[in-house]
């Protein structure tokens, strides 16, 4: 549940600050007027993110085993790769984030009367359909079939829920100047985490594309610890839902998961080291009326 909720909060936690950049910079500019067409938007981009989860979730159903099995791998790998590009893309990109979101409000709200729903909608559909993918990827892992060791499915939803629920309590107190969060500090753990975690789901992956019979080596195993792993005690559910640790790896696996993790970290925490100092400020938290 754990790693559910960090998951949950950072995803939620980027997504309430896009929607603080857009509301803050209208209500400063007096175009509170135009605000319905914000909440609008990012009602369209929840709804979407929601039906894509529910795609993921039931469009194999009615499958072979093999085919579920290879679409939950082949997705699972995609999710990664995506989640991948997302970290990196924000630890280059967060400090000039919310500007672009000020130019593009100044250039869409005295144009098209749909351009502002469509920004909300892409702003914050690129935060829900990242979140939708990689909390599927990660319930799955964690809960899934063919394992020894799988979670109840309830406990990474709500590990989600409530890490979505304390991001928007967050970003609430954010845009009302309650609370001062190093969104920096707070990006760069965050973003270190979920290296490890899409490390785990794509581990995971690989083991589907095994059990599909699309990757070989689904029985030559690096470890078996079975018989002394107790998948029910406090250490198994923390590496499971962090690590999605498996009591029975293949060596297939493990090689692809110290070969994502090791040098994605790296990388990671170099772009991160060499990110101009200061902290990260993607909203005006105090807005003021003014005349546009």
């Amino acid at each position: 549940m754990l790693a559910s909720y960090l998951i949950g909060l950072r995803e939620g936690l980027e997504a309430a600050l896009v929607v603080s950049v857009l509301v803050a910079y209208l209500v400063k500019t007096g175009r509170s007027a135009l605000l319905w067409k914000i909440w609008v938007g990012v009602g369209l981009a929840v709804a979407v993110s929601l039906a894509f989860g529910a795609v993921l979730t039931f469009g194999p159903r009615g499958l072979t085993f093999e085919a579920q099995e290879a679409i939950g791998g082949s997705l699972s790998i995609v999710a990664v790769c995506f989640v991948t590009w997302m970290i990196f893309w924000m630890a280059g990109n967060a400090r000039s984030l919310a500007g672009e979101l000020r130019g593009q409000i100044d250039s869409a709200a005295g144009g098209n009367p749909l351009a502002l729903v469509v920004i909300a909608v892409l702003a914050v559909g690129r935060e829900g359909l990242e979140t939708a993918l990689i909390v599927w990827s990660t319930t799955r892992s964690v809960t899934g079939t063919g394992t020894v060791d799988g979670l109840p499915t309830w406990e990474p939803l709500a590990g989600v829920a409530l890490g979505l629920a304390t991001a928007v309590v967050l970003g609430v107190l954010i845009y009302k100047g309650a609370v001062t969060l190093n969104l920096t500090v707070f990006f760069t753990w965050t973003g270190a985490f979920l290296v490890l975690v899409a490390g785990g789901v794509l581990a995971y992956g690989v083991h589907d594309l095994q059990e599909a019979r699309f990757l070989p080596g689904l029985h030559s195993l690096a470890w078996d610890v079975t018989s002394w792993y107790d998948a029910s005690s406090v250490y198994a559910a923390v590496l499971k839902g962090v690590f999605n640790f498996s009591p029975q790896t293949t060596w297939l696996e493990a090689t692809v998961w110290v070969l994502y993790v090791v040098p994605v970290m790296f990388l990671f925490l170099r772009a991160v080291r060499r990110r101009p100092t200061g902290a990260v400020r993607p909203a005006d938290p105090t807005p003021t009326k003014e005349t546009a």
